[in-house]
C-alpha cells in the first residue's frame, strides 16, 4: 500500500513538469485560412481606419474644466519691518525662585 501511494504522488508531482517539456500544440487553431476578398476588405478597412485617424485634431487646449472658476494663487503678504512694529512688552516683576 505504501509503495502504491508513493507511485501516486510521484506520478502527481512529475505530471506538470513532464508537460512543460512536451511539444507545444495549438488546439485552438483558427480554422480555414481568409479568402482573397476578406483579405481585400480587412485591408480596406484598416486603410478606412487609419484614415480617420489623421482627421482627429491634435489637442492642445487645456482640459481643465475649473480653470475659469479658480482665482489667481494669493500672494504673500509684505513682511513688516522691525520698525514700524510695535515695541515689545517685557515682563514687569521679579524673578524669585
Amino acid at each position: 500500500m505504501k509503495l502504491f501511494r508513493m507511485a501516486a504522488v510521484l506520478a502527481l508531482v512529475a505530471g506538470p513538469a513532464f508537460a512543460q517539456d512536451s511539444p507545444h500544440i495549438n488546439l485552438m487553431a483558427d480554422g480555414p485560412s481568409k479568402t482573397e476578398d476578406e483579405k481585400a476588405a480587412d485591408a480596406a478597412r484598416d486603410k478606412a481606419y487609419k484614415e480617420t485617424l489623421k482627421k482627429i485634431p491634435d489637442a492642445k487646449a487645456s482640459s481643465d474644466p475649473w480653470g475659469g472658476m479658480r482665482a489667481d494663487p494669493p500672494q504673500p503678504a509684505p513682511k513688516a519691518s522691525a520698525a514700524t512694529s510695535a515695541p515689545k512688552k517685557t515682563k514687569a516683576g521679579t524673578a524669585a525662585n
